[in-house]
């Protein structure tokens, strides 16, 4: 399927409201808990989000836009949430996502992108020259991914529970 742009922003437009009916009044012991060694909680998937809305996608996007392949976007840390969401409370995050996201699809649809636009390209620090429809499209993704990642790390929570069912539900063949 090629990704275009009113898909593209229909999926982005519906990720904060998702995290938000998901997490929305759970106790820390679901929203804080993850699914082993080197796999975020749901807390820190909503910080991590945040983090990209701020320092990742429009910025990268720009970058494109005005500089194409002659100045690489900025390395992004993938686990600076854990400092910056020190502190405070899910509902401030998952405000604070809503905000961030709400402000970057306002970007993205004053940017007026074409096909032209969508084609250009710039250059990623570690996967090498990337366009912006497939940064775009890999931003769609990332949600997508995360909002697994929720999922999957509020079903480890009864994994032992639903054990015996387990073999129907993908969310949890990996425990």
């Amino acid at each position: 399927m090629v990704a275009e742009l009113t898909d593209i922003v229909a999926v982005l437009r519906n990720t904060p409201a998702t995290l938000t009916a998901l997490l929305h009044d759970l106790s820390p012991a679901w929203t804080h808990a993850n699914y082993g060694p080197d796999t975020f909680s749901p807390f820190d998937v909503v910080g991590h989000l945040i983090h990209g809305e701020k320092t990742g996608w429009i910025p990268r996007l720009k970058i494109i836009l005005e500089h194409g392949e002659s100045r690489p976007f900025e390395p992004f840390d993938r686990f600076a949430m854990y400092e910056l969401s020190k502190g405070r409370t899910l509902a401030d995050l998952l405000d604070e996502f809503e905000r961030c996201r709400a402000e970057n699809l306002a970007v993205l649809q004053e940017l007026n992108l074409t096909d032209l636009d969508l084609a250009m390209t710039g250059m990623h620090p570690a996967l090498g020259v990337v366009t912006a429809r497939q940064l775009l499209s890999a931003w769609v993704a990332h949600d997508l991914n995360h909002i697994h990642q929720v999922a999957k790390a509020m079903a480890y929570q009864y994994r032992d529970e639903a054990q015996p069912f387990s073999g129907y539900m993908g969310v949890m063949r990996d425990f």
